[in-house]
């Protein structure tokens, strides 16, 4: 198991101190990821009309004119940041629940496949490599061309084909570490088998799947608004940063704010993630403990 003092919460505060990098990775995620979550959890205060009043006398305002819309207005003469602050309910939704659905369908069975072995484990390891040869976008496409567009629809595709991620990281951290004295001492004391999978080996094998998870947050978020800018996603009707992309794409050059404060969320949002992914990368690797 790891050393109890370098994941001493001391240890990791005297590491934070020591790191510059660490501490830029850590303020500049923390505080975008935050930030855009209070605003999202706020938006029904902040802009109670969810950024779908039209008003044609105000349609095209540049952005940085007006306190009334701060960041222009588009052909319907909706207010953008009004939009983006909404659209982010949808993209950090299916973001979050997708990969949340994903790591716990993925755990176990990662966790039972790399500890019983034998035909689950050949069968989910053969079934996971044909799964990671179909392109998610040709899928979704075709998925979605039967059943219909729709944000649950997304959500379900996601967690069915990102499962594969988390099992094989899974299992490869059980075949590690099944072999390792404390689970090999808990089979000599008799306990039974879902104990130590899910009391000894599930635990140790918690920090790999935290980052995965940061980053797949982030990813998906990538995905959602891809899938929405083709049309696959949201409702038109509702406020998304993938389709004010779409939306705004054939007005790019008269009116390049309907597309590029959407993006500049987009980004700022998945840097966020990213960022923070990477700090809990640095601080859960036993091998990173020496920086």
């Amino acid at each position: 198991m790891s050393d109890t003092t370098q994941n001493s919460p001391v240890s990791a505060f005297h590491r934070f101190k020591q790191s510059p990098f660490a501490k830029f990775e850590f303020v500049a995620g923390a505080t975008l990821t935050c930030l855009l979550t209070l605003l999202v959890l706020f938006s029904g205060i902040l802009f109670p009309g969810g950024g779908t009043e039209v008003n044609l006398l105000a349609r095209l305002s540049e952005p940085f004119q007006s306190w009334a819309h701060p960041l222009g207005t588009d052909p319907l003469g909706r207010d953008i940041l009004a939009r983006i602050i909404h659209g982010g309910r949808i993209s950090l939704t299916v973001g979050l629940l997708s990969a949340l659905g994903s790591v716990v369908l993925g755990t176990v069975i990662g966790l039972y496949a790399g500890y019983y072995r034998g035909f689950l484990d050949s069968f989910v390891m053969r079934f996971a490599d044909v799964q990671l040869a179909l392109p998610f976008i040709l899928l979704a496409i075709t998925v979605i061309a039967i059943v219909g567009p729709g944000i649950d629809r997304i959500i379900i595709l996601m967690i069915v084909s990102q499962w594969v991620q988390y099992a094989r990281l899974v299992r490869g951290s059980v075949l590690s570490l099944r072999q390792r004295e404390f689970v090999q001492a808990a089979v000599s004391y008799g306990l039974p088998n879902w104990k130590i999978i899910f009391s000894h080996i599930l635990p140790n094998a918690m920090g790999p799947l935290i980052i995965l998870l940061t980053l797949n947050v982030a990813n998906n978020i990538l995905l959602e608004s891809s899938l929405t800018f083709l049309g696959l996603g949201a409702d038109p009707q509702t406020p998304s940063w993938g389709g004010m992309l779409s939306e705004g794409r054939s007005y790019i050059q008269t009116a390049w704010w309907i597309t590029v404060f959407p993006g500049i969320a987009i980004m700022l949002t998945v840097l966020g993630l990213n960022l923070l992914g990477d700090w809990l990368r640095d601080e859960l690797d036993p091998l990173g403990k020496t920086r």
